[in-house]
Protein backbone atom coordinates (compact mmCIF):
# COMPACT_ATOMS: atom_id res chain seq x y z
CA UNK A 1 0.00 0.00 0.00
CA UNK A 2 1.52 3.30 -1.08
CA UNK A 3 1.21 6.32 1.42
CA UNK A 4 -1.61 7.98 -0.94
CA UNK A 5 -3.45 4.68 -0.67
CA UNK A 6 -3.28 4.75 3.13
CA UNK A 7 -4.61 7.99 3.47
CA UNK A 8 -7.14 7.82 1.00
CA UNK A 9 -8.19 5.15 3.38
CA UNK A 10 -7.85 6.92 6.47
CA UNK A 11 -10.09 9.85 4.86
CA UNK A 12 -12.69 7.22 3.77
CA UNK A 13 -13.18 6.92 7.91
CA UNK A 14 -15.75 8.10 9.94
CA UNK A 15 -14.54 11.20 12.26
CA UNK A 16 -14.03 9.22 15.18
CA UNK A 17 -11.94 6.32 13.58
CA UNK A 18 -9.54 8.98 12.22
CA UNK A 19 -9.51 10.89 15.78
CA UNK A 20 -8.29 7.39 17.08
CA UNK A 21 -6.03 6.84 14.16
CA UNK A 22 -4.46 10.29 15.06
CA UNK A 23 -4.57 9.13 18.73
CA UNK A 24 -2.43 6.03 18.02
CA UNK A 25 0.08 7.50 16.01
CA UNK A 26 0.65 9.96 18.63
CA UNK A 27 0.77 6.95 21.23
CA UNK A 28 3.64 5.54 18.89
CA UNK A 29 5.47 8.36 18.60
CA UNK A 30 5.83 8.98 22.16
CA UNK A 31 6.75 5.00 22.77
CA UNK A 32 9.12 5.12 19.96
CA UNK A 33 10.42 8.44 20.87
CA UNK A 34 14.43 8.00 20.66
CA UNK A 35 15.71 8.55 24.20
CA UNK A 36 18.32 11.08 24.85
CA UNK A 37 22.21 9.81 25.17
CA UNK A 38 23.18 8.25 28.16
CA UNK A 39 25.14 10.39 30.02
CA UNK A 40 28.33 9.77 31.24
CA UNK A 41 29.18 8.09 34.51
CA UNK A 42 30.79 9.84 37.09
CA UNK A 43 34.40 9.81 36.99
CA UNK A 44 36.61 9.39 40.67
CA UNK A 45 38.62 12.55 40.13
CA UNK A 46 41.20 11.41 42.05
CA UNK A 47 42.60 9.36 40.16
CA UNK A 48 42.50 12.38 36.95
CA UNK A 49 45.77 13.25 35.71
CA UNK A 50 44.87 16.72 36.06
CA UNK A 51 44.25 16.91 40.45
CA UNK A 52 47.08 18.42 42.18
CA UNK A 53 48.59 19.96 39.04
CA UNK A 54 48.84 23.13 40.90
CA UNK A 55 49.27 21.38 44.73
CA UNK A 56 53.43 22.97 44.83
CA UNK A 57 52.29 26.79 43.65
CA UNK A 58 52.23 29.14 46.19
CA UNK A 59 50.48 31.55 44.52
CA UNK A 60 47.28 29.05 44.05
CA UNK A 61 46.84 28.76 47.48
CA UNK A 62 44.33 31.44 47.58
CA UNK A 63 42.61 31.19 44.16
CA UNK A 64 39.98 34.19 44.14
CA UNK A 65 43.21 36.37 45.30
CA UNK A 66 45.19 34.95 42.32
CA UNK A 67 42.44 35.10 39.85
CA UNK A 68 41.63 39.05 41.27
CA UNK A 69 45.09 39.68 41.02
CA UNK A 70 45.63 38.17 37.35
CA UNK A 71 42.20 40.07 36.42
CA UNK A 72 43.68 43.56 37.91
CA UNK A 73 47.13 43.33 36.03
CA UNK A 74 45.36 42.56 32.62
CA UNK A 75 42.48 44.27 33.04
CA UNK A 76 43.30 47.31 35.34
CA UNK A 77 41.04 47.81 38.86
CA UNK A 78 38.35 49.98 39.04
CA UNK A 79 37.94 51.77 42.10
CA UNK A 80 36.34 48.68 44.07
CA UNK A 81 34.41 47.16 41.73
CA UNK A 82 35.13 44.10 39.21
CA UNK A 83 35.67 44.64 35.79
CA UNK A 84 31.75 43.09 35.72
CA UNK A 85 30.20 46.13 37.83
CA UNK A 86 29.85 43.93 40.98
CA UNK A 87 31.69 45.28 44.01
CA UNK A 88 34.40 42.91 45.85
CA UNK A 89 33.09 40.93 48.77
CA UNK A 90 35.70 40.00 51.07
Amino acid sequence: MTNEEILREINSLPLEAQRQIKDFVFFLRERYKSSPPKSIPPSDLETEAFVGIWRDREDMRDSSAWVRNVRETHWGKRDGFDNCGFGHFN
